[in-house]
């Protein structure tokens, strides 16, 4: 199965994996699936850490390059039939970050995990 991880279930699962559901810390530790991280989220956590919103432990690089080695994370680029996704979304969620994995997540056909309650308003299959 292919997994799209929200921002905070990527930080949960790569630092604080207590945190995750037990279906979700199952789902990424089950090695038929794969887990797939998007640009957006790797954006968004670094505006967050250039503000002071968000402490890691060691640079975003080097925490998404070590999970990619040992969870064989893959980077999901941001591609134009994803932003063009966007206009069949209803502005229920404004959060741009959000909107976009849901938009990924129909184009890719991905199982989007996350906690955030604003994604079963969409026609996404999301799991937590």
């Amino acid at each position: 199965m292919k997994l799209l991880l929200d921002t905070h279930v990527f930080l949960w699962w790569a630092t604080e994996p207590e945190k995750l559901s037990t279906r979700v810390a199952l789902l990424c530790a089950d090695e038929r699936n794969t887990l797939h991280i998007s640009v957006a989220s790797i954006w968004e956590m670094q505006i967050k850490a250039d503000l002071g919103k968000l402490s890691l432990s060691c640079p975003l690089d080097t925490l998404i390059q070590e999970q990619q080695q040992h969870n064989g994370l893959v980077v999901l680029p941001v591609l134009a039939q994803h932003v063009y996704t966007l206009k069949q979304l209803p502005p229920i969620h404004k959060d741009p970050f959000d909107r976009l994995l849901i938009a990924q997540s129909k184009t890719e056909d991905m199982v989007l995990l996350s906690a955030d309650g604003f994604f079963k308003h969409y026609d996404v299959a999301v799991m937590w």
